[in-house]
């Protein structure tokens, strides 16, 4: 167990230093990516879950679920809950120290941007219109798409006649690609507690410069909807697969 917590904590770390790394490299001032997009934005976490998955698999973690709400999903599935606490604190504490890691790399650019919602959306989510009960539907679909589909990727009929497993990460890179052009544009999608907890966490911590508030009030939405949605997600997953 404790190679597999090592592999959640390296592997989160890894997704959030590039996940949150390619917002900053397109958000902040004087950044040479500055401007470059959604689709940037996209694509870049997309190759942060490719590199965060393998990250874990090569320190011994055996799921690869960098994300609380994957675990819960995985847990409804199966009924093994013994690995929900574990993993999702090694998940959380990966994700703040990568998001430290972030900070870290682009330290000069926070202080030569101004806006102090720009900054925080390199730290965590927050939608496009505020509205807390549509804000959660979107988490809970968008997460539910993400952990009904990475486990329909390792069914075991698709496993049969699918590609070999190696070519897992790659898929589920391209399914958190897929989601982001689809149905990122509303939340940000976080899909992912640790995600946004551990950095929102962060932007408490650090001392940005000219930083506002942490945007709390938000923060129950990409918590409680990704995990309800991987919720939902598992127990089909468990009637269907």
């Amino acid at each position: 167990m404790n190679e597999r917590i090592l592999g959640e904590f390296m592997g989160t770390m890894v997704l959030i230093l590039m996940g949150n790394g390619v917002v900053a490299n397109v958000l902040l001032r004087k950044s040479k990516a500055e401007g470059a997009g959604w689709m940037v934005i996209t694509a870049g976490w997309a190759f942060a879950v490719m590199c965060g998955v393998f990250t874990c698999l090569a320190c011994g973690g055996a799921d690869a679920h960098l994300n609380p709400a994957v675990t819960i999903g995985a847990a409804v599935n199966t009924g093994d809950w013994s690995k929900v606490v574990p993993y999702s604190v090694a998940q959380i504490l990966g994700a703040m120290l990568g998001q430290t890691l972030v900070w870290i790399y682009f330290l000069p650019h926070w202080r030569e941007t101004p806006e102090p919602d720009t900054k925080l959306a390199c730290f965590s989510t927050g939608p496009a219109i505020r509205n807390l009960p549509a804000n959660l539907v979107c988490e809970i679909i968008g997460t539910f798409v993400l952990v009904l589909v990475a486990t329909a990727i390792s069914a075991k009929r698709v496993s049969l006649t699918g590609p070999p497993p190696a070519v897992g990460p790659y898929l589920v890179a391209c399914l958190v690609w897929g989601i982001g052009l689809s149905l990122g544009g509303t939340t940000g999608y976080a899909i992912n507690p640790a995600r946004d907890f551990g950095p929102r966490i962060m932007h408490t911590i650090l001392p940005i410069p000219k930083k506002a508030d942490s945007d709390w009030g938000y923060a129950a939405v990409p918590i409680a909807g990704p995990l309800l949605g991987g919720a939902l997600a598992g127990f089909l997953a468990k009637v269907l697969f």
